[in-house]
């Protein structure tokens, strides 16, 4: 596993932008280590995002990337945080795009089967998402705002 920071652990101005990436094993045990950088990220720098919605979102795209992605080689993980919030995208070596992430379903998912409803939560908790193609493949991303102030501890 690999990890690159750009910005500064001791951040002190909300206006400069921080990011991390990392290269994850395709594997389910990069859920948790792709989940911990997520909110560490967005506690220790005491970024506003909403953390928990953070960390399921970040949950729910590697996981479909190592279910879904042909092949058996690394994801990435990429956080990116600004002022007005942060956006996460998971990379995989697939080029295929990620099912109805940026319209709804033509058939709504069976409340009881185990899967079907991680693109949904994301489409659904994020102000934003999407996906774009890459030289190694495809990143699929979210983005969440900051939330004020007033509403982060209640």
């Amino acid at each position: 596993m690999t990890c690159s920071m750009n910005g500064s652990a001791a951040l002190q101005e909300p206006s400069a932008p921080a990011s991390w990436r990392i290269a994850l094993p395709h594997t389910a045990a990069a859920v948790p280590v792709a989940r911990a950088l997520v909110r560490t990220a967005l506690t220790e720098l005491d970024h506003g995002a909403d953390c928990d919605t953070a960390e399921l979102l970040t949950a729910e795209l590697v996981a479909n990337a190592i279910e879904h992605a042909a092949g058996d080689g690394p994801i990435e993980l990429v956080v990116e945080l600004v002022p007005t919030g942060c956006k996460v995208e998971v990379h995989d070596p697939d080029p295929a795009p990620p099912g109805d992430l940026t319209a709804p379903g033509r058939i709504d998912p069976d409340p009881w089967q185990e899967h079907g409803r991680g693109l949904l939560l994301i489409r659904a908790l994020s102000s934003a998402c999407g996906h774009r193609p890459t030289d190694s493949g495809k990143a699929v991303w979210f983005r969440l705002p900051t939330v004020p102030p007033q509403r982060r501890h209640a």
